[in-house]
């Protein structure tokens, strides 16, 4: 199966998979249809579709077929049919980021700043435990510019503009309180217990394997290799943050570390050094993520 999905994806990929994203979105989501379930659906499907465009943009996994088959497969797994607005908003919003961040073209990337700024603001808005993606764009800015000041002046002016905005709406339809919710420091919920993350386990100790791999051999890669790994990296450390501070027993947030999980997990199983060793990981993933779906869906654990 590994040799299967290790053959070049073309033109028509993308839209199969997209396709059985659908599929699950529609299945989850088929019994308890509502429009506001509706909204929330359709916001969570362009933000996990956004992450097979994604795959492209950041140009680290040879355009396989691997990383669109584990990247579906993550959704499936972690996916439980019913998200938070806050969540789906966030799952869509991270997709631009990666689109606009992952740019080859650096006169793009420091035009959108002001729009980077924006998104950071409005993925607050709706999910305030994402704070740290905000530090995540501000390391970026300064460890990536040449002009550091005035990229860091675009992507602040591009939060000012969101953030009088949205005063300005709420002061207007007569919402004049402050919400604790803007607080997340005071809603920490750090995770204690771990047995529903048992099965996951398999898929954790590739994805250490795979960091100690890539700086094992860090040298032999390329400096813009090394640039984009370390860019996933660092975006997959501020969703680690969000998940270990907020989740709890939601796991619904492990969603956040499905696109950076599928690169980094394809990228080890690609470089594994004997045929065996990638099926058998391979199909290890797939009962993990399964055991995983099954635990949480019929309580198992």
């Amino acid at each position: 199966m590994f040799r299967l999905l290790s053959k070049e994806s073309n033109i028509f990929s993308i839209p199969v998979y997209i396709g059985f994203l659908l599929l699950i979105v529609i299945t989850f989501n088929f019994l308890n249809f509502n429009t506001y379930e509706g909204i929330i659906a359709g916001i969570t499907f362009l933000g996990i579709a956004l992450g097979y465009f994604c795959f492209h943009s950041i140009a680290l996994n040879y355009q396989t077929h691997l990383p669109l088959f584990l990247y579906t497969f993550f959704v499936f797994g972690l996916y439980p049919g019913k998200l938070d607005m806050g969540l789906a908003v966030a799952l869509l919003t991270n997709s631009f980021l990666l689109l606009l961040l992952t740019s080859t073209n650096e006169d793009i990337r420091k035009k959108s700043y002001v729009l980077v700024g924006s998104i950071v603001v409005l993925n607050f808005i709706f999910l305030p435990t994402t704070w740290p993606m905000a530090v995540f764009v501000i390391i970026h800015v300064i460890a990536t510019s040449e002009k550091i000041s005035l990229n860091l002046f675009r992507f602040l002016l591009g939060m000012v503009l969101i953030v009088l905005s949205y005063f300005s709406v709420m002061f207007f339809i007569g919402f004049t309180s402050w919400n604790s919710d803007y607080f997340p420091f005071g809603r920490i919920r750090i995770i204690t217990d771990y047995q529903e993350l048992l099965p996951m386990i398999p898929v954790a100790l590739m994805l250490i394997y795979a960091v100690y791999d890539h700086f094992r051999n860090y040298n032999r890669k390329s400096p813009v290799s090394r640039y984009k790994y370390t860019f996933l990296l660092v975006f997959s450390f501020a969703q680690l943050i969000t998940i270990i501070l907020y989740m709890n027993t939601a796991y619904e947030y492990l969603l956040l570390l499905a696109f950076p999980s599928t690169i980094i997990i394809s990228r080890m199983l690609r470089f594994l050094p004997k045929y065996w060793m990638q099926e058998v990981s391979l199909w290890l993933i797939i009962f993990s993520l399964i055991g995983f779906k099954a635990g949480n869906y019929f309580n198992l654990f």
